[in-house]
């Protein structure tokens, strides 16, 4: 059985201009009438959030490494009931994946490629080059071929020369590639950034404005019907019945954290959790909510606690809330951002230290930056909110806050990276509460 069609946006290397021509065309062919949705390869939380308001429908990460092909293929089949086109966008370059030993590339947008037959349409940051795209797109084309790429956009052209260059270049190295669209160089398709990737959609004020520009420049460069008309349908197979959620939901009513501090959350993993049929109830710890007494469960999720220290160390009725939850027994559960917020202290970029919940032993500090960034396999070494000891997950770690303290007696992982390589224990489990770094993805049955 065949699924919907779809295609993938992906480009040489990270910076090239895929996001924004991403949203461009998500908009674009919504304008158009076309009922398009979003997904994104690989674990990045923020860029979800600029496709859904794009299209007007959620969007999901799809993560090769990350997820059994059993949840992509789950997630692929839930896409296709909201739209009639898909559009993934690619996560750094093409081929740029897990590392795995004899297999860089294992992981990547490709292998997203390869695994759903979905073709390529590659982003090609062209300012500072003229003759050699030529080279490079030929190169792209003919390093997998499993993976193919129909169409090529150019970003970032200076001239009519520059385009009339670039163009016959292709023509004459690469005929059976065509150029989709040519987007010159426009300072107005340009979105802010921070230290963990594009500041949030929620928080971009002029968003709206941003992607009415982008859909307009898109539908003006871009040959729409010729990109429409590259997209192909998923080759994976239905599903199989009774296929578990990426997360078991480790309460019957959940009660989740969600504001600007705590906002890295997949809707695959929260759909997953109702489908299994727990409640999910959202308060805000930034407007000092607490969780309801009915749940008995709490997900404090990643996010940005190091901007918010100081309102989150006033958040008396919180923190009040949370440590009635656990007292009571109250499973408890929090990744990144949310593991610093259960920490005793949160030390912010000036380095003043905030009280946070002190619900398990570790201080942290934004002030002493260093980056921490992979993929993770991890296994739980005790009985925790996540489920029996030996619980064994994927996900990934991306901060650049630092453990100042932590008390190692009561780990929750043990865990590796994707070489295998033992990186010891991580996180912390006491009791019903636990948390670590890590942002888990899916359950691993490998």
């Amino acid at each position: 059985m065949m699924q919907s069609p779809g295609l993938i946006i992906a480009a040489p290397g990270s910076g090239s201009g895929k996001t924004v021509v991403t949203l461009g065309l998500l908009r674009a062919l919504r304008n158009r009438g076309h009922d398009i949705i979003g997904a994104k390869a690989g674990p990045d939380y923020i860029d979800p959030m600029f496709h859904a308001v794009a299209s007007g429908k959620p969007a999901n990460n799809l993560d090769p490494w990350a997820m059994r092909q059993g949840t992509i293929t789950r997630l692929v089949q839930a896409d296709n009931h909201g739209g009639e086109i898909l559009i993934a966008e690619g996560v750094m370059g093409l081929f740029d994946g897990a590392n795995l030993p004899g297999r860089p590339d294992a992981g990547s947008t490709a292998d997203l490629a390869a695994m759903t037959g979905w073709p390529v349409i590659l982003v090609v940051d062209a300012a500072r080059q003229a003759a050699s795209v030529a080279a490079l797109v030929a190169g792209f084309a003919n390093h997998r071929t499993d993976v193919h790429i129909s169409g090529v956009i150019l970003n970032r052209v200076g001239s009519a020369a520059h385009t009339q260059v670039l163009h016959d270049a292709l023509a004459a190295t690469c005929p059976d590639i065509p150029v989709m669209g040519t987007i010159p160089r426009n300072p107005e398709l340009a979105l802010p950034e921070r230290h963990l990737g594009l500041v949030p959609a929620y928080e971009h004020a002029q968003l709206e404005t941003f992607i009415k520009t982008a859909a307009r420049v898109m539908s003006d460069v871009i040959d729409l019907d010729m990109l429409v008309s590259a997209a192909r349908p998923c080759k994976l197979l239905p599903k199989e019945p009774g296929l578990p959620a990426q997360l078991n939901p480790f309460g019957q009513r959940i009660a989740i954290a969600h504001d600007e501090a705590f906002a890295f959350t997949y809707p695959s993993v929260l759909a997953g959790w109702q489908q299994a049929g727990a409640e999910l109830a959202f308060f805000s710890p930034l407007a000092d909510e607490l969780p309801t007494h009915e749940v008995d469960a709490v997900y404090l999720p990643g996010g940005y606690p190091e901007l918010h220290a100081a309102q989150l160390a006033d958040a008396k009725n919180f923190k009040a809330g949370l440590r009635a939850a656990a007292s009571r027994g109250a499973q408890i559960f929090g990744e990144c951002g949310g593991y610093m917020v259960l920490g005793r202290g949160l030390e912010d970029a000036d380095g003043n230290r905030h009280e946070m919940t002190g619900l398990l032993p570790v201080e942290t500090s934004f002030a002493r930056r260093k980056l921490h960034l992979g993929y993770r396999k991890v296994t739980t070494t005790t009985a925790s909110p996540l489920g029996v000891k030996a619980s064994v997950f994927r996900g990934h770690e991306f901060h650049y806050a630092s453990i100042v303290s932590e008390d190692n007696t009561s780990p929750l992982f043990a865990a590796t990276n994707t070489r295998g390589d033992d990186l010891g224990t991580v996180g912390t489990a006491i009791g019903s509460v636990a948390g670590s770094f890590i942002h888990l993805i899916d359950q691993d049955t490998a």
